[in-house]
């Protein structure tokens, strides 16, 4: 997977030398599956963020392009969660849908919990025709964790078969049936993955596994154990992964001692060491030293070899990801792409 691409301006908003009318699909290049933002930022090399908005419980488009702006020009993608914790509120592709039309370069999910085979290759191509470049693949939350006991949970799929049938969807464009599709998916695949659940040495590994299914990107759960994180990237490095995927570490704000602990009990998979949570709650103002805490811990996340990024969770805290991100420095004075930019570059072409 080679890391580099079309020349950038790292200096000020990144524009490709390619780019045809700010917002729009970029050129496909060689070595290149998507036409998408996120797809070429890592392979040009930079430092891509991307984060999660919280689909709204609503109707209404508004409350979705309200949340998505409150990550301006700061995020390369924002992730469209699907009934995540098995919860219902807004579609993934209906959000990732609204967030095309203006520009916004989402990260559709796709759950194998809700849908069989035949919707779930549905919404690959119709999240394809709207725009939707970037698709991570899920096997997805059990109905008990979320507010739909009645509900019967489907698993037709699981995270791995997902990818199969999505890469031969756009490589071989054809349907797990065989049928042939006219027109396919030109996508950047990703799935996530967890360095810190035990068995510790299984995960990297089970990555492997997920890469040669067709991950191209992986977005892991959050990191509050940086030296843990090292042990997975040696392992990842040692198995030859690292120019076949991109690795976006899961990062996120705690907002207090009491949430640290929650989280660690409650959510499957998130591993908070004792020593943060006493940080924590020695904290004269623990969401402020949360903030604090995530930015160290993004500034050292980006030393370790091997990593393309950081993926910020702020769940109900989504104001805090620009201030993060500005403090870590990780975007070395590049501006990830905004809507508003479009309305930046006719005001300078006027001005000239």
């Amino acid at each position: 997977m080679a890391r580099g691409g079309a020349g950038a301006d790292r200096g000020a908003a990144m524009k490709f030398e390619d780019e045809p009318v700010p917002g729009y699909p970029l050129p496909i290049l060689p070595g290149h599956t998507s036409p998408g933002r996120l797809e070429r930022v890592l392979r040009a090399g930079a430092f891509a963020v991307t984060t999660e908005l919280d689909p709204p419980d609503s109707a209404d488009p508004e409350d979705v392009y309200r949340r998505a702006r409150i990550f301006d020009g700061f995020v390369d993608a924002i992730n469209a969660t699907d009934g995540s914790g098995a919860n219902c509120h807004m579609s993934s592709l209906a959000v990732c849908a609204l967030l095309t039309r203006v520009g916004y370069a989402p990260v559709m999910q796709i759950s194998c919990r809700d849908r069989n085979r035949i919707a779930i290759q549905g919404d690959i191509l119709g999240g394809a025709a709207m725009g939707v470049c970037n698709m991570l693949c899920l096997t997805g939350d059990f109905v008990a964790a979320g507010d739909h006991l009645q509900a019967r949970p489907v698993f037709d799929l699981d995270c791995m078969t997902l990818l199969e049938i999505g890469r031969a969807l756009r490589d071989e464009h054809h349907f797990q049936s065989g049928r042939k599709v006219t027109h396919a998916p030109r996508v950047f695949f990703g799935a996530v993955e967890n360095p810190f659940a035990p068995p510790h040495e299984w995960r990297a590994f089970r990555l492997a596994k997920k890469v040669t299914a067709g991950a191209q990107f992986i977005q892991t759960q959050y990191c509050y154990d940086v030296p843990r994180l090292r042990e997975f990237m040696r392992h990842v490095t040692d198995l030859g992964l690292l120019d076949r995927v991109f690795i976006l570490v899961g990062v996120g704000p705690l907002r207090s001692a009491k949430a640290a602990e929650w989280m660690r009990s409650c959510v499957p998979g998130v591993h908070i060491p004792d020593a943060v949570v006493k940080r924590m709650s020695g904290a004269a103002n623990p969401a402020l030293e949360g903030r604090r805490f995530c930015v160290e811990l993004i500034q050292e996340i980006r030393e370790i070899r091997g990593v393309a990024g950081v993926h910020v969770m702020a769940y109900r805290q989504e104001e805090s990801v620009a201030d993060v991100i500005e403090r870590s420095g990780v975007l070395n004075g590049r501006t990830p792409w905004r809507p508003e930019r479009i309305q930046d570059v006719h005001q300078t072409e006027a001005a000239s």
